[in-house]
């Protein structure tokens, strides 16, 4: 593969992100996730199914890092007993590009059955789906042509999911003033741990 080629990729996954939708529902989860974690004591539970998510994992242990407490909740194995980890202040946030994943919209009936008024935020590349119609947020990627030459593997697509997830954490630290030393209580191990204890 040649430079040119290479070039075009990365400009491809680039444009994506610029395109994504805005305002978008940013600032309404936002508030959602603030009201839920930061003044009911409950928790951001993200979930998703293969490659989105493993995005899910990412905005839930990034949050987790920030001030914000979150989990990864497995689809499957919330069938299978997992499904106790959701608690009454607890806020879903469901990754699925289709917005048809089987797995999630089963999830999301298992958690009502626990909790009617459970909010949902959902980032998805299909705004007319079934998943958005059951969300209290939607957040759009814009449904970017994926870059494999199949157009099947998830590629954009997932930067783009990855994307909105740092724009949802970085407006959360900012809204409760997360500080290094917050960090660092947080993340106490490694390079980043001694850096913002340095920064305190």
């Amino acid at each position: 593969m040649n430079k040119d080629k290479i070039s075009g990729i990365l400009e491809t996954e680039a444009n994506a992100i610029r395109h994504i939708p805005l305002p978008n529902g940013f600032e309404h989860a936002i508030e959602i996730i603030y009201n839920s974690v930061h003044k009911e004591g409950g928790k951001l539970v993200a979930s998703g199914m293969g490659k989105a998510g493993q995005i899910a994992i990412n905005i839930a242990t990034t949050f987790s890092s920030t001030g914000t407490p979150a989990v990864f909740l497995h689809p499957c194995d919330a069938q299978h007993g997992d499904l106790g980890v959701i608690q009454k202040n607890d806020i879903l946030l469901l990754v699925s590009n289709s917005g048809k994943t089987r797995e999630i919209l089963e999830l999301v009936e298992l958690a009502k059955g626990l909790f009617t008024h459970l909010p949902l935020i959902v980032i998805t590349g299909n705004p007319d789906s079934p998943l958005p119609e059951l969300a209290d947020v939607v957040i759009y990627t814009g449904n970017p042509a994926e870059v494999c030459p199949l157009g099947l593997t998830p590629t954009t697509s997932t930067t783009t999911m990855t994307v909105i997830g740092d724009v949802m954490v970085v407006m959360m630290m900012e809204k409760i003033h997360f500080s290094n030393g917050a960090y660092a209580k947080r993340h106490h191990g490694g390079y980043l741990g001694k850096k913002s204890r340095k920064e305190e």
